[in-house]
Order: structure tokens, then sequence, then C-alpha cells
């Protein structure tokens, strides 16, 4: 059987899963951003609309933390800038409300949770290209910083395998990179893997399958 489409067009989307639900949180429908929301239920094979968020969002990045999605920078595509606000969703109540801004404003920020963490990695606010990365603590509302990447990226998948967090790919506002790097918590270091990918690759979805050992 094939699978159900959404019920919007979106590219530049964020998309993660939470109880068994698929989320795909705002983006772009070729004139707009968006602030809808929709998730999908695997089980009936049918998208359903959640509440929108305060604010429209393309090139998002989303997370999972302790059962809430985050929605972390992005463009909204009206005032023109990029974004360093956050909203928080609970599924339970159904709502979307405001956390602690980030430091800097990221759009195409590459977001993945590492020990109960949300990272928030490069991006871009206009031509600008980041390295810089910050993580977000829940149970303190708090953004702090981290250890720079070695790249500047933006628009990276993003994974967390064994205890690290890896940024792939992206692009660095000129071209494609083909590179990735990992995050260690524990040393505060960042490391490029020694080998690189076919191909640069910006945009690309990132998930694991059967953790490596």
């Amino acid at each position: 059987t094939s699978i159900a489409s959404m019920q919007e067009r979106r590219s530049t989307l964020g998309a993660a899963v939470l109880n068994e639900l698929l989320y795909a949180v705002g983006g772009f429908d070729g004139s707009t951003g968006l602030a809808s929301v929709e998730a999908y239920n695997y089980k009936v094979n049918e998208w359903f609309f959640v509440a929108p968020m305060n604010t429209r969002r393309s090139s998002v990045g989303v997370g999972v933390v302790e059962g809430k999605l985050y929605a972390v920078g992005g463009y909204d595509g009206a005032s023109r800038q990029c974004l360093s606000t956050v909203e928080q969703y609970n599924p339970s109540t159904n709502e979307w409300s405001y956390v602690s801004d980030m430091s800097t404003r990221r759009s195409g920020a590459g977001v993945g949770v590492l020990s109960g963490q949300l990272f928030a990695t490069g991006g871009h606010d206009g031509p600008l290209v980041r390295k810089s990365v910050e993580v977000y603590d829940p149970g303190t509302n708090t953004w702090k910083q981290v250890a720079d990447m070695n790249m500047c990226r933006r628009n990276a998948g993003v994974c967390s395998v064994n205890g690290l967090l890896y940024v792939v790919g992206g692009d660095d506002g000129s071209c494609n990179l083909a590179s990735v790097e990992y995050y260690n918590p524990v040393t505060d270091k960042w490391t490029l893997l020694p080998s690189n990918m076919s191909t640069g690759r910006s945009y690309a979805g990132v998930a694991v399958i059967h953790k490596p050992l």
C-alpha cells in the first residue's frame, strides 16, 4: 500500500517522531513559509493537523526531548530575517509555547538530541554561515555555547550514535560538503571523520537504523 500524502506541500520542513507519530513541522509550500504542523499515524496511514506554531518557519530544525517537540530557528519569510526563537510543542495539551531564544539567529541549523539536550549546529544568518554550536537544557530553559565545529555548515543532517553527535554534509554557502564530523560531549571537541561521503550533500536526510556496536 502507498503511504498517504501530507495535507500540505512542504519543503525545508522539520521532521521528527514523538509518541509513534511522525510530525512534519513548518517548511515552505512554494510561495510562503508555513506555521502549520501535521502528524502521520502509520497505523491508519493518515495525516492530521495539530496546533500550528506561533511563527512561520521554513528551514527549521526540530528535535524531541523528554516527550516534547522543539522547533528551532528557521526563516519566517515575513520579516525577511532568520530566527533565534524556539518553540516547544506539548502533545498532551496540543499547544506550542516559546522557550528561551538561542544566542544567535539560525536558519538551516542542524538540530539533534544527545543526552537529553537539544543541539543547534551551524546554520546561517543571511549570508553568514556559522560553525558555532549551542545546546539547550530543558531542565533549566537555558542555552549555552559549546565548541565550534571544524567547518561552517548549514542544511546539514544530524544524528546521534553511541553517545556522539554526527553532523553530515550541508553547505558552506558556496558548495555542498561531503565531510562529516562528530561531537564528543565528554571532551567538548569536534572531530572530522577521516573519510568523506562520496559526494557533497546539502539537505540530506539522516537516520540511524540498527545501531552499530
